[in-house]
């Protein structure tokens, strides 16, 4: 794993920012695997800034999202389509039509699940992947579990990760408690994999995932043996990491 420790959230968001720009620069129609949460929204802001500057073209790029609530629509201001839409693909001059997210509404999850990996397989491949990592080692909203589903599937949220969300909603009753997400599978098959975190509360998290053993007790663990990981912190998340 290649670590990178910047300042601050700002520091560390532009770093994210500059290493997808590049990439995509490299490569103008790659697909890049996305994430929502609170961690990426300045991430999004500096290519959303580098975009109208002329510095990077979404064109012909496809993406993938990680994840989606189950039984809200897209336009529902906190889904996880609402939030691309409204953090990235709105202001970018990237082809919607080409940005993937799970349908929180479909009758049949199980035939969307399905369709989704196939869809990853059709237009070739997660390229390059962000992640955010949860309190509790989530990701995507792969939870702590016994055994780890490698497809995408349909996941109950442990209570640590509703209480996490709950900010983003008027009460905690209207805190989606199933979500569909990519599988762990779907994840470590990206060919480059940056994550991000950002604070003192992601400090324990960063420091388990670098240093202990894998367990799906802890799913980011599983990245260890991914040969392409990024990981950018700033200085506040990377307070607990020992140094050689």
């Amino acid at each position: 794993m290649n670590i990178i420790i910047e300042k601050n959230y700002e520091a560390m968001s532009k770093k994210a920012a500059e290493i997808f720009s590049e990439f995509i620069e490299n490569k103008p129609d790659c697909i890049l695997g996305l994430a929502t949460g609170g961690t990426p929204v300045e991430m999004y802001k500096n290519l959303i800034r580098m975009n109208k500057e002329g510095k990077v073209d979404f064109s012909k790029v496809n993406s993938i999202n990680l994840d989606e609530y189950r039984g809200l629509s897209g336009d529902h201001d906190q889904s996880y389509r609402y939030f691309m839409n409204t953090n990235l693909f709105n202001n970018i001059n990237i082809n919607k039509a080409n940005t993937f997210v799970p349908n929180g509404l479909a009758k049949d999850i199980e035939e969307e699940c399905k369709n989704y990996d196939e869809r990853i397989e059709q237009i070739g491949g997660i390229d390059l992947q962000l992640l955010g990592i949860g309190n509790n080692g989530h990701i995507g909203f792969n939870e702590p579990a016994e055994f780890l589903n490698t497809k995408t599937h349909l996941t109950h949220l442990t209570e640590d990760t509703i209480q996490s969300n709950a900010r983003f909603f008027d009460k905690i009753e209207d805190v989606p408690t199933e979500a569909i997400t990519m599988g762990l599978g779907g994840i470590m098959k990206a060919k480059r994999i940056v994550l991000i975190a950002s604070g003192e509360g992601k400090a324990n998290i960063i420091s388990k995932i670098l240093e202990g053993k894998i367990t799906t007790d802890i799913p980011a663990t599983l990245l260890q043996v991914h040969p392409d990981v990024t990981i950018i912190v700033d200085e506040a998340a990377a307070k607990l990491i020992k140094q050689p």
